[in-house]
Parts: C-alpha cells; structure tokens; sequence
C-alpha cells in the first residue's frame, strides 16, 4: 500500500535539512592567525605566505595566501582567513628593504629575518612536512620565532 504524498512531506523537509546543514558544515572556513616572534626593527615590511601542497612550498607566487604587513619592532600579527580545513605550511620573513622577496647570500642563506611554522631547525631547503600543521576549523593560531 502506498502513502499519501502528505506523510511524505515531513520525512522530505527533514532529509533537505540534514543536506543543508552537512552543507553549511563544509563550508565553514577558517583562519589561522600568525605571531611573528622577536622582530628586530621596524624598517620594510613582515611578510608570511601560507602552502597547501609540498611541491609549491617556499614558492611564493604559488602561495594560497601571502600577506603583508609594515614591520613592527618585537611581535606582530598576520591573519590568514577563508581557509578550507587541511594541511598547511607558512614561511615568514622580515622584507627589510621592500623588494617583495626573501633576499640570499649565494643563492642559500638568508640575509633577512625569517621562520617557518613549527620553528623547526633547518639544515638545507626547508621542507613543507617539517612547518605543515593540521587546520580543523575555527581559529588556529601560529607562533614563528623570526631568525636573523
């Protein structure tokens, strides 16, 4: 025997409800929010870009986000926002005469002040397993301790 369309009507508002709330969940977007630690002076600009895939990593042109800010003697913050939850990686520097690039000595070392999520001792290229960290949701905060 087959139900009247009017008992189906509360069983298919509660079914598109559920979709619209699982929906809503995925869209919830996240920030993760940066304190660069030990800053030494205030010329040029702060500068933190954040990587979603290894490959691109220290890559800034390939960044998900890069944001700048004027620099500030000891801690300053940066906010990454709208983020999807996965794995991310975020390289900073201290852009002190404003060319818009971490600046080497023979190619290798920086003569700028910079950090890595995670602070992780570097001996090489950084890589993106040793600063990736997990974004979940919410506000996830970020402490770089910035090395000159």
């Amino acid at each position: 025997m087959q139900m009247p369309p009017i008992y189906r009507l509360p069983i298919q508002g509660l079914l598109l409800g559920c979709l619209l709330g699982v929906g809503a969940a995925l869209a919830e977007e996240s920030k993760v929010v940066v304190t660069l630690k030990d800053v030494r002076e205030t010329s040029g600009n702060l500068r933190a870009s954040l990587y979603r895939d290894p490959e691109t990593f220290r890559k800034e042109d390939k960044a998900v986000q890069v944001v700048s800010i004027p620099a500030v003697k000891g801690d300053a913050q940066l906010v990454f926002e709208g983020l999807p939850p996965g794995r991310y990686a975020i390289m900073a520097y201290h852009d002190a005469n404003q060319d818009g690039k971490l600046n080497l000595r023979l190619g290798m070392f920086p003569v700028e002040g910079y950090g890595l999520s995670n602070n992780p001792k570097v001996f090489g290229p950084p890589k993106f397993a040793d600063s990736a960290f997990e974004v979940a949701g919410g506000e996830t905060a970020v402490n770089i301790n910035i090395s000159y």
